[in-house]
């Protein structure tokens, strides 16, 4: 494939990925609220998982290209580490979080507290596990590719 000229000069570039990043950002955090609209809005539907199966597929597909990308070029975070603590504490945000949405999701629709509750409380419980892993296996993978990138910087500047 034939690489085409750049017609930018390096402050435009920086310009560009600036303004790319905040687009990307802009259409992550988007999704995701659309998502949890839909889901409140959407309580008590037949067909839920239908009308917010587009938003998911984009949505996931977007985290999925960034955090792989990132890992690949040694990349976490531009200020948490990857660490256990940090993992625990982003975990137990995303498991109160979606517990929270869960407990009322189901409040609304059945209008049972103890069932509510019970349903948040095992959906924070399963998103906190499932989210502390993958945080894991993603810190995990990030501090082994950031250990033979270093190593392959350090090759090549002894040659």
């Amino acid at each position: 494939m034939k690489k085409r000229k750049n017609n930018l000069d390096e402050m435009q570039e920086q310009k560009l990925l600036k303004i790319e990043r905040n687009g990307v950002w802009f259409a992550f955090w988007s999704l995701l609220a659309a998502i949890l609209v839909q889901t409140v809005v959407g309580i008590g539907q037949e067909n839920l998982l239908y009308s917010i199966a587009g938003e998911w597929i984009v949505f996931m597909c977007l985290a999925v290209y960034m955090g792989v990308s990132c890992i690949r070029n040694g990349i976490w975070d531009r200020h948490l580490k990857p660490n256990m603590k940090t993992n625990a504490a982003v975990s137990l945000i995303t498991g109160a979080a979606c517990g929270i949405v869960f407990f009322f999701a189901t409040y609304f629709r059945y209008d049972v507290l103890t069932g509510s509750i019970a349903t948040g409380f095992f959906m924070f419980i399963l998103v906190f596990v499932l989210a502390f892993l993958a945080l894991s296996v993603s810190a995990s993978l990030y501090k082994k590719r950031t250990a033979r990138l270093e190593s392959e910087s350090d090759d090549d500047s002894h040659e």
